[in-house]
């Protein structure tokens, strides 16, 4: 399968249309917000895979949380064999 928009054609004929659309005085302006806006999607990208890995990793003492673990903290108690009569 061809891909019918490879090289540089696309991005220049999509340069044209944005200067038509924006004008050259408000694409400084809108390389500013864009930039802006991607500086706080990699932060936030950034925060939320900190706060994955500290909920994941196990907690000091080597032991998993039991929340995290799946785990209950009380044991159940061991059914009793019946005796015969």
């Amino acid at each position: 399968m061809v891909l019918p928009f490879t090289g540089h054609l696309p991005w220049v004929i999509l340069l044209i249309v944005v200067l038509v659309i924006f004008g050259p005085k408000r694409l400084p302006e809108l390389g500013g917000a864009v930039g802006k806006a991607l500086r706080e999607f990699r932060q936030a990208t950034s925060e939320f895979k900190e706060q994955v890995s500290e909920s994941v990793s196990p907690q000091a003492g080597g032991q998993a949380p039991a929340a995290v673990a799946g785990a209950e903290t009380a044991e159940k108690p061991k059914p009793q064999p019946e005796t015969p009569a």
